[in-house]
């Protein structure tokens, strides 16, 4: 995959090898405005990739680097992610800009990157995740109109092929240890973590209620996982 080189100042050591991939969307008007963003030093964020709406690829941080992109972060025992993982912000005026499907190109582009990345480091399936996953309480990122079950079908993460659409409710305390046991931070509001669960792994039904398709589809991924 060809790269266009937009070297971004905002990046340090790393302390830990790579094992996640964190998945985002821009959340600004325009893929500039977010390039433009990820490289001012006076900003303090960045990712290692920026993957546009018709499918180009910026390279911001070498991956051998911590770029800032997760935040206050959590996933299956670990914190503060920056230092074990890689970020790609997706462009898409996000929730707060105009909210929109993603074109099939950027998608396309943003599973052979995801692909290229995977072969260079071992990361497992059940660790490609979303800034939603790992900063629940704070981040929708990429939302529910990201393809994550295509990417799964192509070998990028996982996407259990079980029916979602279960609408009894379903045991709270229990889907809620079944959110943990996947890696999402225990502790966090139920409807917090139940939508975030919704957002990547059943996005046909956002709403933060425990019920029986959310459960279904959340016991299947940790059997995957």
């Amino acid at each position: 995959m060809k790269t266009i080189q937009a070297p971004s100042p905002n990046h340090d050591a790393r302390d830990t090898p790579v094992d996640t991939l964190i998945l985002h969307y821009t959340d600004m008007r325009t893929g500039a405005d977010a390039i433009a963003r990820l490289r001012d030093p006076v900003a303090k964020v960045s990712a290692h990739y920026v993957v546009e709406e018709d499918g180009a690829v910026f390279a911001l941080v070498p991956e051998d680097r911590r770029a800032w992109h997760a935040g206050l972060s959590h996933w299956r025992g670990h914190d503060a992610l920056n230092g074990r993982s890689i970020g790609i912000e997706v462009v898409n005026p996000g929730h707060s800009c105009g909210y929109r499907a993603f074109p099939a190109l950027q998608m396309a582009a943003v599973c052979d990157l995801c692909l290229e990345i995977l072969a260079r480091h071992p990361i497992p399936p059940r660790n490609v995740v979303a800034h939603s996953d790992v900063s629940p309480d704070r981040k929708r990122d990429p939302g529910e109109l990201f393809d994550w079950r295509g990417l799964a079908a192509n070998g990028v993460g996982l996407f259990p092929d079980v029916p979602g659409d279960g609408p009894a409710p379903a045991d709270e305390a229990v889907l809620l240890k079944t959110l943990a046991d996947i890696g999402f931070r225990p502790g966090l509001p139920a409807r917090t973590l139940i939508e975030a669960f919704q957002r990547h792994w059943r996005p046909e039904r956002v709403d933060g209620r425990a019920d029986a398709g959310t459960l279904a589809r959340a016991e299947a991924l940790l059997r995957l996982t």
